[in-house]
């Protein structure tokens, strides 16, 4: 027989490896986009654009930072 508390147990715990994969790789993303945008709207004068691009790449920074440490392996 099938034990369904064990199936289900396993689908759960595969999840948060799922959300932890694609998490990663999308920070990273906006991380590179936001940096390049910065340095183009700072280049080009639009320095209160430019500094929102800054946040979001400060923002998308310390969520890696957190993400590393909350993920790592002990």
């Amino acid at each position: 027989m099938i034990d369904q508390h064990r199936h289900a147990s396993a689908e759960t715990a595969a999840t948060p490896d799922n959300d932890r994969n694609l998490l990663r790789p999308v920070l990273w993303l906006l991380l590179i986009l936001s940096a390049a945008a910065n340095i183009t709207m700072s280049v080009i004068g639009a320095y209160m654009i430019g500094s929102g691009f800054g946040l979001i790449t400060v923002a998308c920074t310390v969520a890696l930072v957190v993400h590393h440490y909350r993920h790592r392996r002990a």
